[in-house]
């Protein structure tokens, strides 16, 4: 019933829905559209289809290129992993460009294959807190898609009241709503139950987001069969949690880690 807006910030209530013409700041998300051209997206399926596309569930299909993690007895080691792929390294070294991702090291790539035919799909859920660090990148290839956010918890949602200007820029929240002309009328922020509220982020194709903060910790993301309209790739890089980074319990195994990961010579595992 809201759909995020990249130029603003903003969960904007959907025109057909209760919540249109109210709005929110929906903080961590972070989008860039044609972060890689045609061509290098080409080159990158063809490299990834050379290898084999693994069954994963919910009718999609993967490659994983990680460490070995039992998550339920929170154990990890190196196992067979042997980096992150050689076209992985142009990707990486672009993502430094970008605002949100200094200074973050991918430890572990997965690439996810979705096809209408399967009926691919990912239910709403929470990357592991325990070893993936704060932030989440994804590359989404081939078509475009939908990211749907929800929230569990029992918290409110304060929505602000917008209005479209002459030139068709939304408000900021809380400013006053035109109601008439001539007439300016404050409208009162809206109290409602978090779990009322449900957020798409559309990801083009060849577009690059980051979750963090409240997107990463606060709502779970999702991936819904109706979105996959075409065969869909993504890939998704995460980065090792404060337990594994320098001055954590396990530094010296996330230093390991990274050395493996960085050297771009992987094979998935």
């Amino acid at each position: 019933n809201f759909t995020y807006c990249p130029a603003t910030g903003l969960a904007e209530g959907n025109e057909h829905s209760e919540f249109s013409g109210w709005a929110f700041p929906f903080p961590g998300v972070f989008l860039v559209e044609e972060f890689i051209g045609e061509d290098e997206e080409s080159e990158i399926v063809e490299l990834m289809d050379r290898d084999d596309w693994k069954p994963s569930q919910s009718g999609r299909k993967k490659q994983d290129y990680g460490p070995k993690v039992n998550f339920k007895k929170q154990r990890l080691k190196a196992g067979r992993f042997t980096g992150l792929p050689s076209f992985s390294k142009k990707i990486v070294a672009q993502m430094k460009g970008c605002s949100v991702l200094g200074g973050f090291l991918p430890v572990e790539q997965c690439n996810l294959d979705y096809l209408p035919e399967r009926g691919s799909a990912i239910d709403p859920h929470f990357d592991d807190w325990w070893l993936w660090g704060e932030r989440l990148v994804s590359l989404n290839l081939l078509s475009k898609t939908v990211l749907s956010m929800t929230c569990d918890s029992e918290d409110t949602i304060q929505l602000f009241p917008t209005f479209s200007k002459e030139n068709g820029e939304l408000s900021p929240p809380g400013s006053p709503a035109e109601m008439s002309e001539g007439t300016n009328c404050t409208l009162s922020p809206r109290l409602v139950p978090s779990r009322q509220v449900a957020v798409a982020v559309p990801l083009p194709r060849r577009s690059l987001v980051v979750l963090y903060g409240d997107a990463r910790y606060r709502w779970k993301h999702a991936i819904y069969r109706k979105h996959i309209e075409h065969r869909r790739v993504c890939v998704t890089f995460r980065e090792l949690s404060a337990e594994f980074s320098a001055g954590g319990r396990h530094e010296e195994l996330g230093k390991e880690l990274l050395e493996i990961a960085l050297s771009f010579q992987g094979r998935p595992v």
